[in-house]
């Protein structure tokens, strides 16, 4: 008989021990980050967010002998079984000692959970939806992962894969560091130069005094931008709105750069530093201090993140993305960025890996989601 119990977190105290395990789980592993807790909080549902105004989740702790060894979550994204029309769930902030048993538990309890709902398909991890966390890092264990990006032991992938999962994507990160801007830089020049002899162009870095509709106008754009992309579900308005307003300290206005083309919105990338080596620094606590801490000589911060490089689908093969990060160059010479990851790229998506890769960037991990089916 197992000594594994599995239980659906419904007070503070399970909702304290499924935040906490993690810190429990990697202990002084030199490479984890952890996350900002009450962005945590509010992702799993355990605090209002706007998500989950339209969808649900339950989180599931597994405890052996009173000790919590793993967790999970099942989570119904309404939007994604409508856009796709199909009842596919999610799980999503799993996190699992290294234990078969405990981790088939656990899934066994967010299919049934599903299941209940006639929902019988599975994929994951989706932390709870594309656009703030996905997938296991299944290669590049070697180094600390950038600003939001997930990092996890690297048993995970054969946890998910003896209980059936198998791959339905990988996401990759690409490191670009400014060292090869000579080499690139005279391309870079002579695509940007034919373009604008063809067509007006203008890039606008973000109006701090506009803020909120500059924020809502860039995410609009990212939407319609992955409109095809794989398994890409656009945000609500109200999450957009959420997600400006949490992230307007952390932007950097001239890494926030839009661009017109003969005068219409065509293309916008936002950059951030790397805030993670900081966060470690803090434990994921923004207060009191922590806030402080984390913004305090922003210029010293080496290696950013590009967490958007978006291009509406009439531009997409006509090398825009270059003129668009031509943007970035000028204030990252300034600052004195030593390197850009790009992240995260989908497998499916050729025309933004070759871009990538003929420029010279690295590909330095690779993040995978996995489905499970009847």
């Amino acid at each position: 008989m197992s000594d594994i119990v599995v239980r659906p977190v419904s007070c503070r105290r399970e909702r304290r021990d499924f935040l906490g395990f993690p810190w429990a789980l990697y202990g002084n592993d030199p490479n984890w980050i952890p996350p900002l807790r009450g962005d945590q909080a509010e992702r799993v549902g355990f605090r209002p967010h706007p998500f989950y105004e339209h969808n649900e989740a339950q989180a599931f702790l597994a405890y052996r002998r009173g000790e919590v060894c793993g967790r999970v979550a099942a989570i119904v994204n309404r939007g994604h079984m409508a856009r796709f029309s199909e009842r596919r769930g999610y799980f999503g902030f799993f996190e699992c000692m290294e234990d078969r048993e405990a981790a088939g538990l656990l899934f066994d309890a967010a299919r049934s959970w599903l299941a209940e709902r006639d929902i019988r398909c599975l994929r994951g991890p989706v932390d709870p939806a594309m656009d703030y966390g996905i997938g296991i890092l299944v290669e590049g264990f070697d180094s600390p992962p950038t600003f939001l990006i997930h990092y996890n032991p690297p048993y995970y992938a054969r946890l998910l894969e003896d209980y059936g999962f198998r791959k339905v994507q990988d996401l990759y990160s690409y490191a670009f560091p400014m060292s090869r801007l000579a080499e690139v830089e005279p391309r870079l020049k002579r695509v940007v130069s034919r373009f604008e002899g063809r067509h007006q162009v203008r890039l606008r870095c973000l109006d701090m005094k506009r803020y909120l509709q500059d924020v809502e106008d860039f995410l609009d754009l990212n939407n319609r931008s992955l409109d095809e992309h794989w398994g890409y579900v656009a945000m609500t308005l109200a999450e957009v709105r959420h997600m400006a307003r949490s992230m307007r300290p952390l932007i950097v206005p001239e890494f926030a750069v839009g661009l017109e083309i003969d005068g219409k919105p065509s293309g916008a990338v936002l950059a951030l530093p790397d805030y993670n080596p900081r966060i470690r620094q803090i434990d994921g606590r923004l207060f009191p201090l922590g806030f402080v801490r984390l913004l305090w000589r922003r210029k010293t911060i080496p290696r950013w993140r590009v967490l958007y490089a978006s291009i509406v689908p009439e531009w997409q093969r006509a090398g825009v993305v270059l003129v668009l990060l031509a943007g970035l160059v000028p204030p990252a010479l300034r600052w004195g960025i030593r390197e850009f990851e790009f992240s995260w790229i989908a497998e499916s998506n050729a025309l933004s890996r070759d871009t990538l890769e003929t420029a010279g960037a690295v590909r330095t991990k690779t993040h995978r989601v996995y489905d499970l089916d009847p």
